[in-house]
């Protein structure tokens, strides 16, 4: 730990934690595994995949979310006539003093919080003008490089029943997503709340509760914790179990499915894995930590193959297979 990260102090982590759920509950009622494990995301500095049917707040959950950061948010419609231009920005063509001149006219995605709804509704080589910006936080345009404001976090929503008029995202795409998060309908008596406080009196509002600069300290908190030699085996031996016909495959996965997580799920279950233990209060992730973001981190990062698709098995299902299968290990010296 350098000497900047020595006087970071870990308790801000639930300190910021506390402050977002308060103000994000005024207006958001259950979805409590989605609200942290967006949460988890935005503290690791990752991005994240909203899957779910229309009407489940999704957009309203990532317009708060900005509101109580008070960073910088746009959105993107996604539709199939978008361009990456329209996502980029292009050259604009102006005269002045009697000379040509192009001015750069910054697209949307020069922002902190970028919410990129319905992403599967435009063809691929839109959703591919995004991979430069969520790996390098920067993107090229006529030939220049310009970089992206930090924090920069994209979240992107995605309707599951919809298939006319949607286009599958690459394999390339969804490895930049750190978590995929499925939003599920709420219970009954949640919706019940949601009701009532969506039809009677005036709505609450929210406001900014946390800085950029504790939002930067949060990711450098998370990045210094320690992990213990057997968390990290543990989180590489998940990834590795989702890969058939490499050493330390399970059997689900020469089985059920065609193709396997890569390394980036291996790092991304131990960032997530490191939030969530500083969520819990704890100096170091456990085996369990891993486990609990385990189905966020490798259910879009494997792909059924067609015995799967035939039983009706669906990626969670597939990780809940893993997590039986592959043994936590003890300590390792």
């Amino acid at each position: 730990m350098n000497s900047d990260e020595s006087n970071l102090d870990p308790e801000l982590v639930n300190d910021v934690t506390g402050r977002l759920l308060t103000e994000i509950g005024k207006v958001i009622s259950g979805q409590e595994h989605v609200v942290n494990a967006l949460l988890l995301s935005l503290f690791c500095q990752g991005h994240c995949l909203l899957i779910g049917v229309p009407g489940l707040a999704k957009t309203l959950l990532v317009r708060s979310l900005a509101r109580t950061l008070g960073l910088k948010f746009n959105r993107i419609q996604f539709t199939p006539d978008l361009m990456p231009s329209d996502i980029l920005g292009s050259e604009i063509l102006h005269e002045r003093a009697g000379s040509i001149e192009f001015d750069f006219q910054l697209g949307p995605v020069f922002t902190n919080l970028l919410l990129a709804d319905e992403i599967n509704r435009t063809p691929p080589k839109t959703q591919s003008a995004l991979l430069e910006a969520m790996q390098e936080h920067h993107v090229t345009v006529a030939r220049e490089t310009r970089e992206l404001p930090l924090p920069f976090l994209v979240v992107a929503t995605q309707n599951p029943i919809e298939h006319e008029g949607t286009y599958p995202l690459p394999e390339a795409q969804l490895d930049r997503f750190m978590f995929s998060i499925e939003v599920g309908y709420p219970g009954k008596e949640v919706e019940v709340e949601i009701v009532r406080r969506t039809t009677q009196g005036v709505q609450e509002t929210i406001s900014s509760v946390v800085t950029r600069d504790e939002l930067m300290d949060v990711e450098k908190i998370v990045r210094a914790v320690p992990v213990a030699d057997h968390v990290l085996h543990y989180a590489v031996d998940l990834a590795c179990a989702t890969r058939p016909g490499e050493p330390g495959a399970a059997q689900c996965a020469a089985e059920y499915i065609e193709w396997g997580a890569g390394p980036r799920a291996s790092q991304y279950l131990i960032l997530g894995a490191k939030a969530l233990a500083l969520m819990e209060g704890l100096a170091a992730p456990e085996t369990r930590h891993v486990r609990e973001v385990a189905a966020f981190v490798l259910a879009h990062r494997i792909v059924p193959n067609y015995q799967a698709t035939g039983e009706g098995l669906k990626p969670t299902d597939l990780v809940a297979k893993l997590l039986e299968e592959t043994p936590e290990p003890g300590y390792r010296s």
